[in-house]
């Protein structure tokens, strides 16, 4: 669902070398089992990086599927925000605006990469937006022809009824290391959660 990678841009070596373990697991997983990646506000233009990923520009999501006669969107989070991020957006995943950020930052010993680690490592992934369920209802007003809307992006590891479908937005791993498996429709829940334990 997109920001697997605090930093990972296609056209910036330097945030490779920082995450080339991830990145090797990922192609190696991706040869037996077959890998869906929506790129996030944190990472992208990985196609290079991935070539055996099926992988989502913000531009193609949310994305559409069907499980058991239900259908699905999937999207990262951040694709419908606001006209001023969007411009952001558009300007900070241009290749060209990429390859000027690695060369000023390869310059200057990587003091913009190193600096966007220090903020980062100072976010809290985990908070609690308390207003989520009416900022989600103002956020997804359009009417979207689906059982499921799932994303990202937001971490609020919450569930809820729109007035067409039902919403669920992931919690970052990284706060409660969870991860969730697709299970029949004939419950209540479509996804049912796990707790992740090294070695299981």
């Amino acid at each position: 669902m997109g920001d697997i990678f605090d930093a990972l841009f296609g056209q910036v070596k330097y945030t490779h070398k920082k995450n080339a373990e991830a990145i090797s697991l990922l192609n190696q997983i991706s040869q037996d089992i077959e890998i869906i990646y929506l790129e996030g506000n944190h990472d992208f233009n990985l196609q290079n990086l991935f070539p055996n990923i099926k992988l989502f520009k913000i531009s193609q999501q949310p994305i559409a599927t069907t499980f058991e006669n239900k259908n699905i969107l999937l999207s990262h989070g951040d694709f419908n925000a606001g006209f001023g991020y969007k411009i952001y957006s558009t300007i900070i995943r241009n290749p060209l605006t990429l390859y000027l950020l690695a060369f000023i930052d390869n310059r200057f010993s990587h003091f913009i990469l190193n600096k966007l680690d220090t903020i980062l490592s100072k976010k809290n992934d985990c908070k609690t937006m308390q207003t989520f369920e009416e900022f989600t209802q103002q956020r997804l007003t359009q009417h979207y022809n689906c059982d499921y809307f799932i994303d990202g992006h937001f971490h609020q590891n919450q569930t809820f009824q729109m007035s067409s479908f039902t919403y669920i937005n992931i919690g970052a791993f990284a706060c409660n290391q969870r991860y969730f498996i697709v299970k029949s429709t004939q419950n209540k829940e479509l996804l049912e959660e796990h707790i992740f334990s090294k070695g299981i």
